[in-house]
Parts: C-alpha cells; sequence; structure tokens
C-alpha cells in the first residue's frame, strides 16, 4: 500500500460514473464547491447524465447528516477514505496571473493548489475527463489524471478482420459442410485460443467453409449465408453478424465497424426476421446534441425535438422496405408493427424505466454511451429479451469519453469468453464508389 493521496474530483467525472467515489481506495476525495453548482444544472432532463448528476446528490446527501462533509470529512466505508466539500478556497496569485478569467475549471485548479500547499507530505492530483484541464493543472506543476477506472487497454481488436486459418486438412472441412452438429473443435488443432462464438474461416488447399465455435457442446460449426428480411451479408463477416443476430441462444451482441459497414441495417433486419419471438423491436440511440446545446434549444415538442437524431434509423428502416414491392405482405407486415408500436425507433432516453421482457433491443451509436450506461441498459434485461449494441468506436461524439474509455468497448471486453455473448467487427463493408473516392481525400 502506497502512501495516502487526495484527489480532487472535476464534475465530468461523476456525470461519467456517479459512483466513482468509491473507486479510490484509501485515499482522500474533495470536491469543490463548484462541482456541486455545475451539479445542479445537469438535474433536470432525460439523459444519462442528468441521470448521474440526481443520483450523486442523492448519495452524497444520505452520506452528510452532519457538516461533517464540510469539516472533517465523512468516511466512505471500510477500507476507504473520506470525503470532503471544500467551500471557500483560496484562490491564489499563480492562477489568477495564468488565466485571466475565474471559470469553475480554475476554481477547481485553486483547490489542487490550495491542498498541494497545506499537504504537502501528500500528493494532491486533479482527476479529469477533460484533456484541457489536465493540461492547465499541469503547466502550473499539479498532478493530474483521467478517471481510468473503467478503461480498456487492449482496443487493437477493432482493427483486425475475422481470423482465418490455413493448411486444415481438406476432409475437415468437407466433414464440417455435411455434419450439422458440428466438428470437436480439438479436431482442428488451431493452436490459439478460441473464445464462445468466435467466428473465423477454414482454409484447406482447394476449399474454404465460415465457421463458429459453440462453446455449450464445444463443436465447431459451419456458418450458413442467410438472408434475414431481403437482407443478405455481401461478405463473410456480415454474414458472420447475421449469424450472431439469429442465434436464439446468443442474448447479448456487439456488431462494431466503420460507416458503411452495415452494421444497423443488418441488426435490424435480423430482428424483423423474428419478429414473431418478440412482443417488441426497439431501435434505439443516445442524443449527443451538437455544439453543446441540449433538445431545449430545439423546436417542436418532444418527438419533434428528437426527429433529426432519429433519421438514420427511419433510414435504415427504409433500406429495409425498398427490398418489397409497394403491395407486398413485408411492407404490409412493417407499417402495421409501426402502428401497433411492435417496432418502435426513439432515444434511447425514453425507454429508461421500460420493461425488456420479450423485446429484441438495438442499440446505436454505443460508442456514445458510458460504462455505467451500457451496465444499466443491460441489467433491464428481462425473460426472452435480446439486446444488440452497435457502434464506431473510432467515432466518438461526446467530449469526455473515448477509444478506451466508452460503454461499447468496455461491455465487449467485459464479456469476452461468455457463452451468451458474441462480438462481430465489420472492417470491409460494401460501400459505394462515390464513398470510398471521399475516403481518399481525408
Amino acid at each position: 500500500m502506497g502512501a495516502k493521496k487526495n484527489f480532487v474530483l472535476d464534475t465530468n467525472v461523476i456525470l461519467h460514473d456517479y459512483k466513482c467515489i468509491y473507486n479510490f481506495q484509501e485515499n482522500d476525495i474533495y470536491l469543490p464547491i463548484v462541482v456541486l453548482e455545475e451539479l445542479d444544472k445537469f438535474k433536470k432532463g432525460n439523459e444519462q447524465i442528468n441521470y448521474n448528476a440526481r443520483e450523486f446528490v442523492r448519495e452524497l446527501d444520505s452520506l452528510s447528516n452532519s457538516d461533517e462533509l464540510f469539516k472533517d470529512g465523512v468516511d466512505l466505508g471500510i477500507g476507504l477514505g473520506k470525503l470532503f466539500v471544500v467551500t471557500n478556497p483560496d484562490y491564489p496569485e499563480i492562477i489568477a496571473k495564468s488565466f485571466s478569467e475565474k471559470t469553475p475549471d480554475h476554481r477547481i485548479l485553486a483547490v489542487v493548489h490550495s491542498l498541494s500547499e497545506k499537504k504537502k507530505k501528500q500528493k494532491s492530483i486533479l482527476v479529469s475527463k477533460d484533456v484541457n484541464l489536465r493540461m492547465k493543472a499541469k503547466s502550473l506543476g499539479m498532478e493530474a489524471e483521467d478517471y481510468i477506472t473503467d478503461k480498456v487497454t487492449n482496443v487493437d481488436i477493432f482493427d483486425k478482420e475475422q481470423e482465418t486459418f490455413c493448411d486444415i486438412d481438406p476432409a475437415l472441412i468437407d466433414q464440417l459442410y455435411s455434419s450439422p452438429a458440428g466438428i470437436p473443435l480439438k479436431e482442428f488443432n488451431l493452436n490459439v485460443p478460441i473464445e464462445p462464438n468466435d467466428c473465423f474461416i477454414l482454409k484447406s488447399d482447394r476449399s474454404s467453409v465460415m465457421a463458429r465455435y459453440n462453446a455449450a457442446t464445444q463443436m465447431v460449426m459451419k456458418v450458413k449465408k442467410e438472408k434475414a428480411f431481403g437482407i443478405e451479408g455481401r461478405n463473410a463477416e456480415q454474414a458472420f453478424a447475421i449469424d450472431a443476430l439469429l442465434n436464439e441462444e446468443v442474448k447479448l451482441v456487439a456488431v462494431t465497424g466503420r460507416a458503411g459497414t452495415g452494421k444497423t441495417l443488418l441488426a435490424l433486419a435480423a430482428a424483423l426476421h423474428q419478429h414473431e419471438k418478440y412482443k417488441q423491436i426497439l431501435l434505439a440511440r443516445p442524443i449527443v446534441a451538437m455544439s453543446n446545446k441540449d433538445l431545449g434549444f430545439l423546436p417542436g415538442d418532444e418527438k419533434q425535438k428528437v426527429a433529426p437524431y432519429m433519421q438514420p434509423l427511419f433510414d435504415n428502416l427504409n433500406v429495409i422496405k425498398h427490398q418489397f414491392g409497394p403491395n407486398s405482405r413485408e411492407l404490409r407486415l412493417l407499417d402495421d408493427m409501426q402502428k401497433n408500436e411492435q417496432l418502435v425507433i426513439e432515444a434511447l432516453a425514453f425507454i429508461r424505466g421500460r420493461s425488456l421482457s420479450d423485446t429484441y433491443l438495438i442499440v446505436d451509436e454505443a460508442q456514445n454511451l458510458t460504462p455505467h450506461e451500457v451496465k444499466t441498459i443491460i441489467t433491464r434485461a428481462g425473460e426472452g429479451c435480446k439486446i444488440v449494441f452497435t457502434g464506431d468506436v473510432q467515432q466518438i461524439d461526446t467530449p469526455y469519453l473515448d477509444m478506451q474509455s466508452n460503454g461499447l468497448v468496455y461491455m465487449i471486453d467485459k464479456m469476452k469468453g461468455q457463452e451468451l455473448f458474441a462480438h462481430v467487427n465489420l472492417i470491409k463493408g460494401e460501400r459505394s464508389k462515390l464513398s470510398e473516392l471521399a475516403s481518399q481525400l481525408l
């Protein structure tokens, strides 16, 4: 156990994880009063950060039965340090000279500086998800860190295609084509770890086969190239995605890949293909406001405000609709499902508290969720529920998440090896010639 430290928390850490104060072991935590002032602005609203702000304030209220929180600190529990709220910090000259405005960020820096001066035998460290604020702190000689409790280190998997194993015995591949039950994994001598529901290609000198590992039976199964509600995978990895999305034994699926790889389209098509097995299909995405302005700035009622954010989801539905004729049974079915709310497309915030029993839930743009948000969604799954997360981990639109700390990556890392989970990473996609030309300009 090292020397005890003092951690000063920025507002964005709490909005990221309202339980964060319990993740600093025996070290003490300091909350500048300006952080509580900023949290107050976030209490109203339907987004996860609004929920986190409210929950943290409730947590703080349960800890502060007296004025100890502002004087001697409150014990956070066995093996944990104390929590303090700093109400009247000095505003040192070094900060006033460096930064002309007395902003909330600079008031937080003042608390770090004050602690460093008063407790010189202990390290005082700013914890913030704001890179700029961390840089400001370091420019003044202060220590600053990101909140890394839920960071994932191994993210190179998102640059890799599915594995291809060469020099496989041709007789084994022939046998796999003719055996619905599959072939024991040990027969292939692949000499690399194979996780449950991993998909890969097996090649011999004269044939190849798409395959998936069924951990429950310890068998390698042939993956068929199936159509889902008019949509067919155009390459091996899209076929793998459809296989996972249609697999009733797999209750949690992550489909990652860049724009144009077909993530959302495949997920929606697979859900519609299985509409008789579910009471409802929910297709949702988090709202990431533009120019740091929330929905209140937009005209119209609730549905009109979120319509621009939901349009890409309706675009995917229209692609599926265009597979069928105007008087087709499938088109009538889709219209009826929307009218009866068996197929619902809306903002993720609006499904909070909704029962997810017998539901096929697709969460699009999941890379813009925090780990806590993803965990919350999964815990809502009831009997007969399947959840699919789709997203591009290299296209994150929220300011305090990155490729290592977003909820989609966190979930994939934690669920790896579970028999009920499958992850398919789409690399190739099927992009138009125009989009390929545009990519050369970047």
